[in-house]
């Protein structure tokens, strides 16, 4: 069980670490090729990348939906297609520590839609905790002055990830209803419809004039990026992120998710990003209340298993 544990945390935190980095890495390759030609490219190449593998691993039951392929894919539309596409395209307008923040108000998020769909009240506690985090959200997001933000590019993509993120919930809590696939037979029969629909909604936003079809040389030049994200990024992160999951539980899985921002601020200091004050403050104050939160679950958890 020791092994299986540590196995697990080391599967969660390739994935937590790695999107974490991807991040800056996308915002540097938005130079030559559009964040939603990123986003279709990035993820049909990571599907490709795990369809053999849930074929091989699993046999070709992986690859059948039995009877719920229009579930499977209005859940991989919104959890695989509306998602990546939001979160990029804000990221295009804003920092990456930005989105680092709000995507990891994702915890908090979906107990408010667990509340709100389901009457499942969270504890005080955990509300005092919530209300925290977005409160350093916004510090992070408006940098202390509110009415400075508005019209400005970067609280326009804030709202685009912050949508994002808000899909991911709901993915997040549909994919409760299919219990009976494993996380590989699940991650890949969401993505394919998820990939389908990025083609489609790239191939529309170009139409209108949004997007913008790169030359096979501005792929080249983001070759190594788009290697990172695709294979990285997205096959290995979401089934790291799975198997790790089922070795170590939600709770400690979420208590990881928690370095997401520190791994984006640490790669912005790095490379020469100074964040104001607030928005430093605004980090620290979203993260120290979803690891105090997880803290105050598990010991719940604890004091109500039976001796």
């Amino acid at each position: 069980m020791p092994q299986q544990f540590a196995a697990g945390v080391a599967l969660t935190l390739f994935a937590v670490v790695t999107w974490g980095a991807q991040l800056p890495i996308a915002k540097s390759a938005f130079a030559a090729v559009d964040p939603y030609n990123v986003s279709a490219i990035r993820y049909v190449v990571g599907t490709l990348a795990l369809v053999p593998i849930a074929a091989l691993l699993e046999g070709r039951s992986a690859l059948r939906f039995y009877g719920r392929g229009r579930a499977a894919s209005v859940l991989g539309v919104i959890g695989m297609t509306c998602s990546p596409l939001l979160v990029f395209a804000g990221l295009g307008l804003t920092r990456p520590e930005h989105t680092a923040v709000i995507v990891a108000l994702q915890p908090s998020m979906t107990a408010i839609a667990d509340w709100l769909v389901r009457g499942r009240r969270p504890a005080g506690f955990t509300l005092a905790c919530i209300a925290t985090a977005f409160v350093g959200v916004v510090l992070v997001v408006t940098k202390g002055a509110p009415r400075l933000a508005l019209g400005h590019d970067e609280f326009v993509g804030d709202g685009l990830v912050l949508a994002g993120a808000l899909c991911w919930v709901v993915y997040t809590m549909g994919t409760e209803s299919f219990r009976g696939w494993s996380a590989l037979k699940l991650t890949v029969l969401t993505l394919i419809p998820g990939s389908l629909g990025l083609i489609a909604a790239t191939a529309a936003l170009a139409g209108l004039g949004i997007a913008h079809t790169p030359s096979w040389t501005d792929v080249r030049a983001i070759g190594g990026e788009l290697a990172f994200l695709s294979f990285a990024g997205v096959a290995a992160s979401m089934f790291c992120w799975n198997a790790g999951n089922q070795r170590i539980g939600a709770l400690n899985a979420m208590l990881l998710i928690n370095l997401l921002p520190v791994v984006t601020f640490a790669i912005g200091f790095a490379q020469g990003a100074r964040l104001q004050p607030s928005e430093l403050a605004g980090g620290a104050a979203v993260i120290a209340a979803l690891a105090s939160n997880n803290v105050y679950l598990r010991r719940t958890r604890s004091a109500r298993r039976p001796a």
